[in-house]
């Protein structure tokens, strides 16, 4: 894809997941603020090419990257491709996790270990990637993704990697916020509930949204909106905090 042009000074945002949902809110928001995007998808080619092309025609100074960040070499390798084409990273978002819903004895190794491959890991490594480039320059801005009821840490018969896997992501984000809070670098968590991303059949939306105080599902623009805040300078003193986004769900 293409290669992104060197801008003068705007600050780069690297968006792991970005071509759908949540990541996809997230760099539409800050490519039209002016921030230089760079997005990264592992599979899906035809929606990571459309995607470019709509960054390419708002006049977004964007790249869209294939990488496997559930290996410590992918991800690394995606930070340094950012980094040599844009100069530096300012900010991470990691919006990459999968998910499936199957009952604990049911869960096979595979399974298990892959709700901490694609979820908790792809955190640490690219957090180690991005952070000596944020201690250099003294300014960062680190934001993780967990779920909205994670810092419960209740029992979940169906989806317990998953859950253990954001916690882990919860405990992650706060170690390290303690390590680079001195170097003007914040660490933070959102935490999303219901989020419809178009992804949910609509028998699951209409279930779920009885069960939200709030009476509706969240957008992804509701959780971009988050990371907006996170990113900006009137959040430099807000650090290792959980930004809950879930309409009272959960809490």
């Amino acid at each position: 894809m293409a290669q992104i042009e060197k801008p003068e000074n705007p600050r780069v945002a690297l968006i792991t997941g970005g071509v759908r949902g949540i990541g996809r809110a997230v760099a539409l928001e800050l490519a039209q603020r002016g921030w230089t995007v760079a997005v990264c998808y592992r599979t899906n080619a035809d929606a990571a090419a459309e995607f470019e092309a709509k960054l390419h025609a708002i006049g977004a100074n964007a790249m869209v990257l294939q990488a496997d960040v559930s290996l410590p070499k992918g991800a690394e390798l995606l930070v340094h491709q950012v980094e040599d084409a844009c100069g530096r990273i300012d900010a991470l978002v990691n919006c990459v996790g999968r998910y499936h819903r199957i009952h604990l004895m049911e869960e096979t190794l595979e399974t298990w270990h892959s709700e901490f491959d694609n979820n908790l890991h792809p955190a640490f490594y690219l957090s180690r990637a991005v952070v000596p480039g944020m201690i250099q320059r003294k300014w960062g801005r680190i934001v993780h993704f967990s779920m909205v009821n994670a810092d419960q840490h209740v029992g979940q018969p169906y989806v317990t990697a998953h859950y253990i896997a954001k916690i882990g992501v919860a405990v992650l984000t706060r170690s390290l916020a303690k390590i680079v809070a001195p170097h003007g670098i914040t660490a933070n968590i959102i935490s999303p509930g219901f989020i419809d991303t178009g992804n949910i059949p609509l028998e699951e939306v209409s279930r779920s949204i009885k069960g939200i105080p709030a009476g509706h599902m969240g957008t992804a623009e509701d959780a971009a909106g988050a990371v907006l805040y996170l990113l900006s300078d009137a959040a430099c003193y807000v650090n290792g905090a959980n930004i809950q986004v879930g309409g009272a769900w959960g809490i």
